[in-house]
């Protein structure tokens, strides 16, 4: 089935010009160094992929204590700053551009996963219920250390040095993470957030931290290179935002708020309540990426048309066929991705999918 026109269109983002409607995801690989620089492969990973024009990176911690699971990156010290630059080199030297997204993992971590052995942190001392893997297998999430408000300060000091390290690595912008479970998302929600202070409680002082860490980033590097990802109502790592209307509320203030600081775009991980992106659309004034949980191809612009994005990132189809881009264009079938090679490894599942190109080749 051919695309719909409507993606070939070209998009303005930022300081960005983009010549179609479509982006990478950003995915956890698990392939990095031991000290956090990207791993041997990942310059390749992303150049291969660099024809989607705006590829968000992998979760990247902004601080050691951001880090939860084995084998992520980080951009904070010289070292991962220089391993970024190979990345960022590469993927422009295809013309492609790169946001780096700066991932704090909070309470789903646990020490065996990090250099320094230390508890995880998050807002108040609540395990997630969830499990993880680490070196010595599969363990649960243990209880985190409740930050104090001069460590919440600090954490916020963190991202902004982040975002400028980013920047020094030749990335075009930073994602802030907001969703899927992590830090900034265990401060926006009721069940992981018991806090008595200006950080808990109320819809605003939930939202406190989120605004202050885009607030930072964005002062720092500039709001045409700030991006930030939402989730609204999805439970990954335990999180569980309550009834419907009580999550209504709590992102219809924090777009708002968020809105005020003019970023480059907002990214929704989409759960299926159009009533709530709708909202959100409205009070959006720049870019906004959708990712739809379950979108066919045959679905693939469908948002577009709506209204309700501007821009929408692939995650699995990306990943197995580099040239997605193409693919999509001469409406070629899809390559499966192998869910075993997902986390961890080498070359293997990461940057041996190959091209229609590579595949007539091999045929």
């Amino acid at each position: 089935m051919a695309t719909k026109p409507i993606l070939w269109e070209p998009f303005h983002l930022g300081r960005l010009e983009l010549s179609h409607r479509l982006a990478l995801a950003p995915m956890t690989r698990s392939r990095a160094n031991a000290d956090g620089t990207p791993g041997p492969g990942a310059a390749l990973y992303y150049r291969q992929r660099a024809s989607l024009g705006l590829l968000i990176t992998e979760g990247t911690q902004p601080s050691a204590d951001g880090q939860g699971y084995m084998n992520t990156p980080g951009i904070y010290t010289p070292a991962q700053i220089e391993g970024w630059r190979e990345v960022t080199d590469a993927v422009h030297a295809e013309g492609g551009a790169l946001f780096i997204q700066l991932m704090h993992v909070g309470r789903i971590s646990h020490p065996e996963n990090t250099e320094h052995h230390r508890q995880g942190v998050a807002p108040s001392a609540i395990a997630p219920a969830t499990k993880i893997v680490t070196p010595s297998g599969m363990h649960d999430n243990p209880v985190p250390r409740e930050l104090s408000v001069d460590e919440i300060a600090a954490t916020v000091a963190d991202f902004r040095h982040a975002a400028a390290s980013a920047i020094a690595a030749g990335a075009d912008g930073v994602e802030v993470h907001a969703a899927n479970g992590y830090l900034l998302t265990q401060f926006l929600s009721p069940n992981a957030n018991h806090r008595t202070d200006s950080y808990g409680g109320s819809v605003e002082n939930r939202a406190r931290f989120v605004i202050e860490v885009a607030a930072a980033v964005a002062d720092e590097i500039g709001a045409d290179r700030t991006g930030i990802r939402i989730s609204p109502g999805l439970t990954a790592g335990g999180i569980d935002e309550g009834p419907r209307e009580d999550v209504h509320a709590q992102y219809e203030y924090l777009v708002a708020e968020l809105a005020k600081l003019n970023l480059a775009y907002l990214h929704v991980h989409h759960g299926g309540d159009d009533d709530l992106l709708r909202k959100l659309r409205a009070l959006w004034p720049t870019a906004l990426l959708v990712v739809r949980l379950g979108r066919t191809r045959e679905q693939l612009g469908d948002d577009i048309e709506a209204g309700l994005a501007d821009i929408l990132p692939l995650g699995r189809w990306a990943l197995a066929n580099p040239d997605i881009v193409e693919r999509l264009r001469v409406d070629a079938p899809f390559t499966e991705p192998d869910p075993s090679t997902f986390y961890g490894g080498g070359a293997h599942g990461y940057t041996d999918y190959p091209t229609l190109e590579e595949a007539a080749v091999g045929d």
